[in-house]
């Protein structure tokens, strides 16, 4: 896929509402929708329908939801929405609503359906299920179930439990399901989605990542101007990519700034230093801050203080940089205004939302910048989610290596030490990690986890075995887990041919080690992290 020319202007996208009833999966939806290639975003249920409408959607979708429409105080939702020519597509709760709201009998007889359900569809050439099966397993969640459809619906599904589990009205372009089909357990969602989109709303699969870097582009020029703006780099994806797309709309105009805490993983500063600056031509400055955070967290064994420290010295050492570069700046009488944070859209959505160009606040992904930085945010990513800013960054060039680099914490291999940060002890972790990395790699497996922390359990030693001696060292603990949004994870099911040649490879050749183990929990209970 090729980017257009960065001065053309983007087209405006067909978007597609989700309106969020307190679902679990309303992220999961919007993610649906945008992997059918059009455009999402989630709104409130709170929301009055004259401000949906106000956005001109070409289509809405309402979301599941954990409330009966019998309680008090359950979301509703005005007539108008279904009454506005707009392509309607209700899911489980919003079926529901859809249904009572137009006429149609929603009972609360106890007649619940959860997990998977097989679900027979009885109008097989209706614009939902047309080329599906007529038995389908689908994921299910309710108590209440829809009897009586409304007037002018015609009933396409039903399952043994529920008489009505899905209805669509072609006239007014109003459609339904009971169950989930955004989960991956209902076995054909994602075409069922796709035909409400392509075939009920008459959407256009269009929208892409050259979409993206066209239209932000655009945005951050006639944003920025003449000024200048800086972002602080940590070689995660989510800084590169945000770096990148304001460096291809503004050049020389944004310098970025990189703190080597010396808590990175192996071979990462260089990566940052050498391969960004390479792919981008970026201005980068580089701080060499290690001596004073191992200073600082000296003797620190508690997370929470390792974290705020961290946190903190990052703070100042940010501060004392984008000082130099205001000063510099100055004497050229450009003024440094805007700061560049890759806030992705579950920030977003989970922060309640908002648009538009704000101060600094301390909750932000800078690391809790003070408020009174009086910046003004340029957020190129606040749309994506994460899998989309990988596409992005690979449409602008970046290296795989950044692109597909696995999420790793702001406070780096400071938390991933039980016990105080020193650096023997990080250099002991980063020569495990780098092992264990290099020989996911080698066996193909990167795709396959979200991410694999590699923990030095610094505080516990154990006997063991080395060249006919007894040892007393270190156990590394390795944490494979696979996950969409890291909001859950499980635990990735590695080959054991790969476990072993890790094993053996960190024992054999890092100093101090004679025991790896392995994390088998999901979240929750426990977190990804150890710390």
């Amino acid at each position: 896929m090729s980017s257009a020319t960065p001065d053309q202007s983007a087209p405006e996208l067909d978007t597609v509402l989700v309106v969020d009833f307190g679902a679990q999966y309303a992220q999961l939806i919007a993610r649906r929708v945008r992997e059918a290639r059009v455009y999402s975003e989630i709104v409130p249920s709170t929301m009055p329908v004259a401000e949906m409408l106000a956005k001109n959607p070409k289509a809405i979708i309402l979301s599941g939801g954990p409330s009966s429409v019998y309680e008090d105080g359950a979301p509703r939702l005005d007539r108008a929405i279904f009454e506005a020519g707009v392509p309607v597509f209700g899911m489980c709760y919003g079926f529901q609503l859809m249904a009572i709201t137009l006429g149609g009998t929603v009972d609360n007889s106890g007649a619940r359906e959860y997990g998977r359900t097989e679900l027979h569809v009885s109008k097989s050439g209706s614009t939902l299920f047309e080329g599906t099966p007529a038995e389908q397993a689908v994921w299910m969640s309710h108590g209440d179930a829809c009897s009586a459809a409304p007037e002018g619906f015609t009933v396409t599904a039903s399952t043994d439990v529920v008489p009505v589990a899905a209805f669509e009205n072609d006239e007014k372009k109003l459609y339904g399901v009971q169950y989930h089909p955004e989960v991956l357990h209902s076995t054909h969602g994602q075409q069922i989605l796709e035909h409400f989109l392509y075939r009920g709303a008459g959407i256009a699969p269009n929208w892409t990542t050259v979409n993206v870097v066209d239209e932000q582009v655009a945005l951050i020029r006639e944003q920025v101007g003449s000024k200048r703006a800086i972002c602080g780099l940590s070689g995660g994806v989510d800084s590169a990519v945000a770096a990148a797309l304001v460096q291809r709309a503004i050049g020389s105009q944004l310098t970025c700034v990189y703190v080597d805490h010396g808590l990175m993983r192996k071979g990462e500063t260089e990566q940052v230093e050498k391969d960004f600056v390479a792919a981008t031509g970026i201005q980068l400055k580089v701080v060499d801050a290690q001596e004073r955070f191992l200073t600082a967290l000296a003797g620190v064994s508690d997370p929470e203080e390792k974290r705020k420290i961290i946190g903190r010295e990052f703070i100042r050492v940010f501060e004392q940089a984008q000082a130099e570069i205001v000063a510099e700046a100055g004497e050229h009488g450009e003024e440094v205004e805007f700061l560049v944070q890759g806030t992705l859209y579950p920030d977003v959505v989970e922060s309640g939302g908002g648009t538009g160009t704000a101060n600094i606040k301390s909750h932000h992904n800078v690391g809790g910048l003070p408020e009174d930085l009086q910046f003004k945010l340029i957020e190129p990513l606040r749309k994506l989610f994460k899998d989309e800013v990988r596409m992005v960054g690979q449409e602008l060039g970046l290296p795989e290596e950044i692109v597909q680099r696995q999420p790793f914490p702001g406070p780096g291999l400071g938390i991933r030490i039980v016990g105080e940060v020193t650096k023997e002890r990080l250099d002991l972790l980063r020569e495990a990690d780098a092992i264990a990395r290099e020989e996911l790699t080698l066996a193909g497996l990167d795709r396959e986890i979200w991410q694999c922390p590699v923990v030095l359990l610094a505080d516990v030693r154990s006997v063991g075995v080395q060249g006919d001696g007894r040892t007393y060292g270190h156990p590394i603990v390795l944490r494979p887990v696979s996950s969409e949004d890291a909001m859950t994870a499980d635990w990735s099911r590695l080959p054991y041919e790969a476990l072993a040649k890790i094993s053996t490879r960190i024992t054999n050749e890092v100093k101090d080690v004679n025991r790896v183990v392995l994390d088998i929990t999901s979240k929750p209970p426990g977190t990804i992290e150890w710390e």
